[in-house]
């Protein structure tokens, strides 16, 4: 039997063009490697094997902001690395997201001192945050199916004019 005669006619398929655009980027996420402490071992073991991110559209880990769409800042943010984290978000083509994994890059977690950023969201604007100390890696791979929906959901208009960023380091 013929794959014809199985689905049948399946006429014409319309959509607009948001929605092929944010299909795509959505599906072909290039996250750039952040790791600062321990959630960063985690990060990795979600790229291995035995959770395979590739299957979730996001490839390989960039090492270079320029070929990267996505942040995934997994650990502890120092006042001496915020300004280095700005200034590698800023190389960043747009359109670009970020995510905080674990309670570290979201409130610092257990490590609550001077010398430490109360948040890499003050740094950067945050997409997704991910809980746990560390997270395990399903937690990541959920954080990333959260910002495919967000993307899903974004406006080509948005991006018509480049944002002036709200965060000062």
């Amino acid at each position: 039997m013929a794959v014809g005669q199985k689905l049948g006619n399946m006429g014409v398929v319309t959509t607009t063009l948001e929605q092929a655009v944010n299909w795509a980027r959505s599906r072909a996420i290039w996250p750039m490697l952040f790791g600062l402490a321990c959630c960063a071992i985690e990060m990795m073991s979600a790229q291995a094997a035995h959770y395979d991110l590739s299957r979730f559209g996001a490839e390989l880990m960039r090492a270079s902001p320029r070929q990267s769409d996505l942040m995934i800042v997994a650990g502890r943010v120092s006042r001496k690395m915020a300004p280095v984290l700005r200034r590698l978000y800023d190389q960043m083509p747009e359109p670009k997201w970020v995510i905080a994994m674990g309670d570290c890059a979201s409130c610092t977690g257990v490590y609550n001192n001077y010398a430490l950023v109360q948040g890499v969201d003050e740094v950067v604007p945050v997409d997704v945050y991910v809980a746990g100390c560390p997270p395990r890696p399903e937690a990541l791979i959920d954080g990333i199916i959260k910002l495919q929906q967000k993307i899903q959901r974004e406006k080509l208009r948005d991006y018509a004019e480049p944002q002036e960023a709200k965060i000062r380091v």
